[in-house]
């Protein structure tokens, strides 16, 4: 199962949510759809969830075009959206009842409903009204409205937000257990989520696809890629003359006795860097080099 949008726009009135955007997702894929507020997460994947029309471009899912048999896609996909409405005056079994009840679930829908309920979670607070869950699990009733019908193509806009760490790590592991089969396209702004099940990270801004590509690839790919060291001595070193050393481009003290520095990636500074530390009657304790973060790379992207 495959979504592929070709030169997607849209416009409310004069302003544009989205400017040619054009991305494939295939089967077996975790996407994580990343930007900041605004950037048009949220208008992309209403737009793949065929619940708003787009202005120009065209969308397929599965090579059926979505404005021709908007239907048949959302019978094909779960959504969980980003305010994740919730009819709170029904209990937890009983509204996923009603949610089943909308979709071709296969097998027993009582026997669909259960499992479901066990892999989010909502075992022991599945007899509550949902207007007496938490946050945390109001949140995790979405997530199973969005899976009850085993839907091919799972569409998740900050699937584990109000979540506490480990019902994040829980639900992170069903999300990697689902995309395994399924193509699962999620958004949220908790960079370590994307880091840990994404297969793939695509980062727009202001309504532009900016950079595309796997989490420790990605710099590259966008050509922000920067060779940083990090340094620690077994005493504070004098910045100012580490800052005077041709080809260390930027400094930044991490505490007393480490520091980063951003160097020439033309020019390989760990000799150079060595050797001040001796003129200096420095030990270097370690010296590795690092590689740019996707909070870094996001940031670089999107300021």
């Amino acid at each position: 199962m495959s979504i592929k949008l070709s030169n997607v726009s849209k416009y409310y009135g004069s302003q544009a949510a989205l400017k040619s955007v054009s991305f494939e997702v295939e089967r077996g894929q975790i996407v994580g759809f990343i930007g900041p507020n605004g950037a048009g997460k949220s208008t992309t994947m209403k737009i793949i969830t065929g619940i708003i029309p787009v202005s120009e471009g065209e969308v397929w899912i599965n090579g059926i075009k979505v404005e021709e048999d908007s239907l048949q896609i959302r019978r094909l996909m779960g959504y969980l959206p980003e305010n994740n409405p919730l009819y709170t005056d029904m209990y937890v079994r009983e509204y996923l009842l009603y949610v089943a009840g909308h979709y071709p679930v296969k097998g027993n829908k009582i026997e669909r409903i259960e499992q479901i309920i066990q892999e989010t979670g909502l075992g022991l607070e599945s007899h509550k009204k949902i207007s007496a869950l938490s946050k945390g699990f109001r949140q995790r009733v979405g997530l199973a409205q969005a899976l009850v019908h085993d839907p091919e193509i799972l569409i998740l806009d900050e699937p584990t937000s109000g979540l506490d760490p480990n019902q994040i790590i829980e639900i992170r592991g069903l999300i990697s257990k689902i995309g395994k089969e399924k193509t699962v396209i999620l958004s949220t702004h908790i960079m370590q989520e994307v880091e840990a099940i994404c297969d793939r990270v695509i980062i727009i801004r202001k309504g532009v696809i900016v950079a595309d590509g796997k989490p420790g690839e990605i710099a590259m790919n966008a050509g922000i890629d920067k060779e940083t060291l990090l340094l620690e001595f077994d005493r504070k070193p004098d910045s100012s003359k580490i800052q005077e050393i041709h080809g260390i481009l930027k400094l930044k003290h991490l505490s007393d006795t480490q520091i980063l520095v951003e160097t020439d990636p033309a020019k390989d500074m760990r000799p150079i860097l060595f050797n001040f530390a001796v003129s200096e009657g420095l030990t270097v304790l370690s010296m590795q080099k690092r590689e740019m973060s996707l909070e870094e790379v996001f940031q670089e992207l999107t300021k």
